[in-house]
């Protein structure tokens, strides 16, 4: 790491996704899954609240698509309407905050290393492992591959050992989530609950702000 341009004192970062890098489903793409799942026009929140009662064991790789799916809709879905479920669900948590990617990247170039640890079913998963900010991380954990999400302890431990550093103060871990930043704190790590505002990332991993002897990063958008 070059100590002239990255946070003193900080050896590693671990990272979540959704909420940080990527930015939460618009109410459309919402209204467009549950129109694919037949639901209730006018019940919405009945749907979502469907959709999350079954998906820490589909994020943790308990469940297959299908039977996440039988449990959200109350029956089994066709092959077709479950891969347009798929297609649409991941298509909902892959666009991502260019603002926060072009942090990563400047700090990616004054030499922090970064690990992704996101809770993300498996498809989604493989999705995320193709876009262009995943370079930047030294390596992607995801709860399916994983076992176990976060804020269960052993999610933390998997991703500090990822980085390679012994003292888990000289880490920093970034949520949208208190929780999960509650958990992580529990266990030594530095923690920055993000709210979005990129001024914190950046302050956190760049305190003397953006090194300007660096090359401007080229932005690219996710699907």
């Amino acid at each position: 790491m070059n100590p002239n341009t990255a946070h003193p004192g900080l050896d590693a970062v671990i990272l979540d996704y959704n909420g940080v890098i990527g930015v939460q489903p618009t109410i459309g793409q919402w209204r467009h899954l549950a129109g694919i799942a037949a639901w209730p026009k006018e019940d919405l929140t009945a749907f979502q609240t469907a959709f999350w009662s079954a998906r820490e064991p589909y994020d943790a790789g308990q469940l297959s698509d299908p039977a996440y799916w039988s449990r959200v809709l109350g029956h089994h879905p066709g092959p077709r309407m479950l891969r347009e479920l798929r297609a649409a669900d991941t298509d909902m948590w892959t666009t991502t905050d260019e603002n926060v990617v072009d942090v990563l990247r400047y700090a990616h170039r004054a030499g922090v290393p970064m690990v992704l640890l996101s809770n993300a079913p498996a498809h989604l998963s493989d999705v995320l492992d193709t876009h262009p900010w995943r370079h930047l991380m030294t390596q992607a954990l995801y709860s399916a591959r994983l076992g176990v999400c976060k804020p269960d302890p052993a999610a933390y431990r998997h991703a500090l050992a990822a980085t390679g550093v012994a003292v888990p103060q000289r880490v920093l871990f970034v949520d949208d989530r208190a929780d999960n930043c509650h958990a992580a704190r529990r266990l030594g790590l530095r923690t920055l609950h993000y709210t979005g505002r990129v001024a914190d990332l950046e302050a956190a991993l760049l305190p003397a702000g953006r090194p300007r002897h660096l090359p401007c990063p080229t932005s690219s958008g996710a699907a």
